[in-house]
């Protein structure tokens, strides 16, 4: 009994450690440049007479969060609000570490505009 116990102490634990080690490896520190939107409008803002930026921060203010459009790759932003909002509509560079669509916003800086 004592013998099953240990077991299952040992594999809990073991389950715990590689629980962790997996996470630690899908959080990656990337720097990503695209447009500060937010998480329900993306590319395309819906708030007819308001530019990108205002139908953003209005959007933001009902709940949404603030999100990066990269490509076609819409990320969550996680981290300073005030920062990231001194971008919304615009193109801006993020450093952050990126687990699957969130990024966890280090640093928030303009982008160079992108030519075609």
């Amino acid at each position: 009994m004592k013998r099953n116990r240990m077991f299952t102490a040992f594999a809990l634990a073991a389950v715990v450690a590689l629980t962790l080690l997996v996470e630690a490896q899908t959080a990656v520190k990337q720097t990503l440049t695209g447009v500060v939107t937010d998480s329900m409008c993306g590319a395309k803002h819906m708030i007819a007479g308001k530019t990108d930026a205002e139908c953003t921060r209005i959007c933001v203010k009902q709940g949404m969060q603030y999100a990066l459009l990269v490509g076609d790759k819409l990320y969550t932003l996680q981290g300073d609000t005030a920062a990231i909002d001194k971008y919304a509509g615009q193109r801006a560079t993020v450093t952050g570490t990126v687990d699957g669509n969130t990024v966890k916003v280090d640093m928030i800086k303009s982008a160079a505009a992108k030519t075609t």
